[in-house]
């Protein structure tokens, strides 16, 4: 019989804040994004912990080690009249892959979506990312008649008269 290996989660805390820099900076790696990282501790310790947080991290473990992270907020759906998860990061370390790892995570938020009356968990995935059918066979289905705008930088600035 397979030994399944147990994964359990914990709430990050302020003195988790560069180790939660480390797991940004591996996905921006894997996603061949590490030149658009710009955040530091100072900034990311403020919008986790600061007085009025902007999202949460939650950790994987395996024993007592941190194997995955998932960062997220909520959103509000006004068709459903209800809040949601977004997941921002998900990531596993590339040793932990296929353990389970990521479906421990995604059941984590999903129950946590259930437990908080969010009618429903979304997230982004580059088109290349073979996570895709991972996704795709719990359920997950792909938004794509949907177009993702971003307004940043310069042009952020211009709009908002700065």
């Amino acid at each position: 019989m397979k030994n399944k290996t147990e994964i359990t989660f914990r709430k990050a805390k302020k003195k988790d804040t560069d180790l939660i820099l480390r797991f940004i900076r591996d996905l921006a790696d894997y996603e061949k994004l590490a030149s658009e990282v710009v955040t530091d501790r100072e900034t990311l310790e403020a919008s986790l912990f600061g007085d009025n947080p902007k999202a949460e991290v939650v950790f994987a473990m395996i024993g007592k080690r941190e194997v995955g992270f998932v960062l997220f907020f909520h959103n509000f759906s006004t068709f459903l009249g209800k809040p949601g998860i977004y997941i921002e990061d998900l990531y596993v370390k590339p040793e932990h892959r296929g353990k389970g790892v990521g479906k421990a995570i995604l059941t984590y938020i999903a129950s946590l979506a259930k437990e908080r009356s969010c009618g429903r968990v979304e997230w982004w995935v580059l088109h290349w990312n073979p996570a895709r059918k991972f996704y795709e066979s719990i359920g997950a289905r792909a938004m794509d008649e949907w177009v993702v705008y971003r307004l940043e930088g310069k042009n952020l600035d211009g709009l908002a008269g700065i």
